[in-house]
């Protein structure tokens, strides 16, 4: 990315059929860029990776979409190259991977424990991997964590604690791709106003939430909306390159560290 653009650029986002990463994917498209490759994990998702890669194209961008489960090693070598045998090495690559669980530790059970690790700490490391070996110099990283990272709660050791690894992930792949030019951040929102949030969360709990942000009442939900974190993105992977290394919340004041 040496003109630190998104036009002309070939872009891979890891959880990009639907929710933040399926505005990301039509956001990168709508600047620019030249090929667009979505991963989805399951059939659940198929629909609405098909109606992101209609909005893709619908902006004259090339698009490729990818179904596997990102839990091994193997599957994420073949994803990359996958992607490569599509639309050429990526320039940038978004990781908006995982798996949240709200759960007093003592009911955690160990298959809990490792779905939870498998999702968010080790497809994030693997992701990292192969982005590293294959992502063309002056690119871009960024991986999704949670900006429970910055909190002091309970419930969410799984969740957090599975994603708290994936910040020195980070910081150790700036350092070790920096000489080839390539910026590698985490990026945390904040409870977001999607179907991933939800499930996990009682009515008290929503009701919080929605009033826990320091600007909550000037969001549309009182949520971290996702429209709100997609420039940030857009910025990290553009001219926002000088960043590398570092976790960023984004949270309208829900929390920090």
């Amino acid at each position: 990315m040496s003109d630190h653009k998104i036009e002309g650029k070939t872009i891979l986002i890891a959880g990009g059929a639907k929710n933040l990463g399926g505005l990301i994917a039509r956001d990168l498209a709508q600047h620019g860029a030249k090929a667009i490759a979505i991963h989805y994990n399951s059939t659940a998702s198929e629909a609405a990776a098909r109606e992101t890669l209609a909005a893709i194209e619908a902006a004259g961008v090339k698009a490729v979409a990818f179904k596997t489960d990102l839990t091994t090693a193997g599957a994420m070598e073949q994803l990359f190259a996958s992607v490569i045998a599509a639309v050429g090495r990526p320039d940038i690559a978004i990781n908006t991977v995982g798996k949240v669980l709200k759960k007093p530790i003592i009911e955690i059970s160990e298959a809990e424990y490792d779905e939870m690790a498998a999702v968010n700490a080790k497809s994030a490391f693997f992701f990292l991997k192969e982005a590293g070996r294959h992502l063309n110099d002056n690119g871009a990283i960024v991986t999704l964590v949670t900006s429970l990272l910055g909190a002091f709660t309970p419930f969410y050791a799984a969740y957090a604690g599975t994603k708290a690894p994936v910040e020195h992930f980070t910081r150790a792949a700036a350092k070790e791709f920096g000489d080839r030019g390539i910026s590698v951040t985490a990026v945390g929102p904040g409870p977001m106003d999607t179907p991933f949030f939800y499930p996990a969360e009682g009515a008290d709990a929503v009701a919080y939430h929605k009033t826990a942000a320091a600007l909550s009442k000037f969001s549309k939900t009182g949520l971290t909306d996702i429209e709100d974190v997609v420039p940030f993105i857009r910025f990290l992977v553009s001219e926002g390159w000088w960043i590398t290394g570092q976790t960023i919340l984004i949270n309208g004041g829900y929390t920090t560290k």
